[in-house]
């Protein structure tokens, strides 16, 4: 058998197979154990299997590892990937190590990792691509760059220790919001608390947003007061104050204090109604516009990029103010219905006024009556006097429906096998 070489890089995200060619999941990290005379062994693969979860499949259970795909034998075992004494994950801990050149002539830093399969159908680490110290002063330049075999080179850390969680970051750039979480997660505690640091405000709170309360809770804590403020600044407002609502007061409070002041306010409104309502589900920041606003106007609203789908499905028309709480809310404009009339027609005219809207302190139960009794994907909010205060949609009321451990639920799927 001839000698295969795969770059773990361009490996990740690579989709696995069945030998009948049916689609296991994808590749997420290829897991090595340290070696006394030899460089690292390749033991497994970390896969992503359907409902966002991390598996390890042992390397005697793949038949191809190919740029473009991995084959395996159609047997794995689906109980989540724990991470062992002793086992290293090459995308997650290796990458971004520094190393010293066994010559003498310097260091460099590993950015990729090529495994290699020898004659006996055993993987190892062969090839490291590094980058050097850039030369020139110029901050757009970059180091040169080199090819390595493990044993041309030595770590400046103990195996297992990490180094650089930017490298990690970087490889993450590309993963939706769920699937980072879930990535997150299955790292090592003190790896998780390093890259959180590295990873920008904006992602790291699209994150926390898909992570159970307790985690997002232990990770809020870790990042240091002003920090947390400015995450969940960039957290959506109903997100935001369910993450709150699990502190003890007098933290809940330091951190709103430190806290953007009209993200504050639309956190601590929310905050006054019960988790279990329609006012502690909603989000205060659906689209409002007057009855005088055209088609038009409200279709480039809604193509925002950053709105979420559900919230993008409907207008909601009011008197004014147009800001939470607004109004007295009129009425809704569904997306659809605005597709069929032409742009300078008035929203006035087209609303649809039988859509009757939820009282604040309705509880979560007749809202998801409401909505699957409807075919809905939001409903308006609104407090005693008729005025609009928020928009409820079918993603706040599932969260709250499914069970609190619904993003780590294990599977019983029909692929597990023999233990790890």
């Amino acid at each position: 058998m001839s000698t295969q070489r795969v770059f773990v890089a361009r490996l990740a995200g690579c989709a696995v197979f069945d030998p009948s060619g049916d689609r296991l999941g994808k590749v997420r990290d290829v897991v090595v154990i340290y070696r006394a005379d030899d460089s690292p062994r390749v033991v497994g693969l970390v896969v992503e299997i359907p409902g966002r979860r991390h598996v390890f499949v042992s390397i005697g259970r793949v038949t191809t590892i190919d740029t473009g795909q991995v084959i395996t034998t159609g047997l794995i075992n689906v109980r989540r990937f724990q991470q062992r004494g002793g086992e290293v994950r090459v995308l997650a801990e290796l990458v971004g190590r520094t190393v010293t050149f066994t010559d003498g002539s310097g260091t460099a830093v590993i950015e990729d990792v090529a495994i290699e399969r020898n004659r006996l159908g055993e993987w190892d680490i062969g090839q490291l691509f590094l980058r050097k110290p850039k030369t020139s002063a110029s901050p757009f330049s970059k180091g040169p760059t080199a090819f390595a075999h493990w044993n041309d080179v030595h770590e400046r850390q103990k195996p297992g220790e990490s180094q650089s969680a930017e490298h990690l970051v970087a490889s993450y750039a590309d993963l939706r919001p769920a699937d980072l979480a879930n990535t997150l997660l299955d790292l090592p505690e003190e790896r998780l608390l390093e890259v959180a640091e590295e990873l920008p405000d904006d992602r790291l709170a699209d994150a926390l947003e898909e992570m159970p309360e307790e985690e997002q809770v232990h990770i809020l804590e870790a990042l240091g007061d002003e920090r947390a403020a400015d995450i969940l600044d960039h957290m959506e407002p109903d997100d935001a104050a369910d993450l709150l609502g699990q502190l003890p007061e007098e933290r809940l409070e330091e951190l709103l204090d430190l806290m953007e002041p009209e993200e504050a306010e639309d956190v601590r409104a929310l905050l006054q109604y019960g988790p279990d309502t329609a006012g502690g589900l909603m989000t205060p920041e659906p689209i409002v516009l007057s009855a005088d606003a055209t088609v038009a106007e409200a279709l480039a609203l809604i193509r925002r990029h950053e709105l979420h789908p559900a919230l993008a499905a409907s207008v909601f028309v009011t008197l004014p103010p147009y800001e939470t709480p607004t109004g007295r809310l009129l009425g809704v404009v569904h997306f659809q219905r605005m597709l069929r009339y032409p742009p300078h027609e008035r929203l006035g005219a087209i609303i649809d006024d039988g859509l009757e809207p939820v009282p604040a302190n309705a509880p979560a139960t007749e809202v998801a009556r409401l909505l699957a009794s409807y075919n809905l994907v939001s409903l308006p909010v609104v407090d005693g006097a008729h005025h609009l205060v928020g928009a409820v949609s079918i993603d706040d009321v599932l969260d709250y429906l499914l069970p609190d451990d619904w993003r780590s639920a294990d599977d019983t799927g029909d692929t597990q096998t023999e233990a790890r």
